[in-house]
């Protein structure tokens, strides 16, 4: 699937506009939030295993990330998330590539819990920006990304959790008529409510 950089950055701003639009209208709407609903920030680290093609020139890997839940009704937040991450190239690579691939995430969701406070399921969309270009002879720097995931926030003491979630996560291609470099991703992270 071949995408423009405009249709990229038309999906992402027409996403934006939905999920700022669909906020508005549920905060007017809704009745007033629980003293749990909180603003929340995370970082932490991230892990995880190529998937598909992209299995094919890279082993896994490692990165980290930070992101703000923005409370809009109950049990449901407007995430944001910037990140980085690592993919190691692996040894008996015979292509033309022999680096890692560098990318730096950013994207935009929500994340809803869809019983209590513990389990959610959290879906996002946005752009990814290639670090290393040159390195890895790409044709493009920016590519499409989104991630559906579903974790779970375990409640160390007030206001402090540790936020643990599994997502897949789908990059386009970098290379013209290159496939899409998919993975299978670990987040666990600390999370503080503000």
């Amino acid at each position: 699937m071949k995408l423009s950089k405009m249709t990229i950055r038309t999906g992402i701003f027409s996403a934006l506009l939905v999920s700022y639009a669909f906020a508005g209208k549920a905060q007017q709407s809704a009745p007033a939030a629980s003293s749990k609903q909180e603003f929340r920030l995370s970082v932490g680290p991230e892990a995880g295993i190529p998937l598909g093609d992209f299995r094919n020139g890279y082993n896994w890997n490692f990165g980290g990330s930070v992101q703000a839940d923005i409370p809009v009704v109950q049990n449901l937040f407007v995430t944001v998330n910037a990140g980085y991450n690592n993919f190691f190239v692996k040894k008996d690579q015979t292509d033309f590539v022999d680096k890692n691939l560098q990318l730096i995430p950013v994207k935009a969701g929500l994340k809803y819990f869809p019983v209590g406070d513990l389990f959610y399921v959290q879906g996002e969309a946005g752009a990814s920006f290639l670090a290393n270009k040159s390195d890895v002879l790409a044709n493009k720097s920016t590519a499409f990304v989104y991630a559906p995931q579903v974790g779970v926030l375990l409640k160390l003491a007030p206001k402090n959790y540790i936020d643990i979630g599994i997502r897949f996560e789908g990059t386009s291609s970098f290379y013209d008529g290159g496939s899409s470099n998919n993975f299978l991703g670990l987040r666990v992270a600390y999370s503080f409510g503000l």
